[in-house]
């Protein structure tokens, strides 16, 4: 597989990094001033381990990714699934939530590892789809090191009235690049893309259409339309 593209990553990078957002909400509701140092150590935290959970999901991945290949986007789908209807799941439910305005070490490291446990299952799916692990733990580590702050600053400011809302937008984004993956994988998501294997419909055809300008002495690259 030709893996996720950098606009794909950074979907998912937003769907995975609403839990720190959302926890960071319950921080800074519990916070009576805001200072630098809130907003530094909450986006150090959740932004290293949201990059250092998929990578290790994506070496444990490789492992067996060979021997689920004839399924692998089913594996991919099921564990995006699931953490996206858990999410909706907490987004929906009526429970309230404690606030904590600790900060230290222990605190703040049970945290940040309890929100990254979902990215390590989908280091897993970057594995199966061939993703670029150093750009993909990159951009989803810098996403949750850029949200969490907000988040902080969010609750400080306006209290809960946003963590449902941005735990049930991050499970459905989460559901639907799993969705994506399943229907490409079974062949019924057409693609379009530039010199890369395209998967199409049973009895279809590949018809070059708008040729790149990008070209040289040796080869044309061709944009190819996947059609019935």
């Amino acid at each position: 597989m030709s893996g996720m593209s950098i606009w794909e990553i950074l979907l998912l990078g937003v769907g995975l990094s609403m839990d720190a957002f959302a926890v960071s909400i319950c921080k800074g509701l519990s916070v009576k001033k805001v200072k630098w140092q809130h907003l530094l150590c909450v986006g150090a935290y959740f932004g290293i381990f949201q990059a250092l959970m998929p990578t290790l999901g994506y070496f444990l991945g490789t492992t067996f990714s060979n021997l689920i290949d004839q399924f692998d986007h089913w594996v991919a789908f099921i564990l995006l699934a699931i953490i996206g209807v858990n999410m909706v799941r907490e987004a929906l439910s009526k429970d309230e939530d404690e606030t904590n305005d600790d900060f230290g070490v222990k605190t703040m490291l049970l945290l940040a590892i309890a929100t990254s446990i979902d990215a390590l299952a989908v280091g897993v799916t970057f594995a199966l789809e061939g993703t670029d692990i150093a750009l993909a733990a990159c951009l989803i580590g810098l996403t949750t090191f850029t949200l969490s702050p907000i988040g902080l600053l969010v609750g400080h400011r306006f209290g809960l009235r946003y963590k449902s809302k941005a735990e049930l937008v991050g499970g459905l984004v989460l559901i639907g690049i799993g969705l994506k993956i399943l229907l490409e994988g079974l062949g019924l998501f057409g693609k379009m893309l530039l010199g890369k294997h395209v998967k199409c419909f049973p009895g279809s055809f590949l018809y070059p259409i708008v040729p790149s300008p990008v070209a040289s002495s040796t080869h044309t690259t061709v944009w190819y339309l996947c059609c019935t």
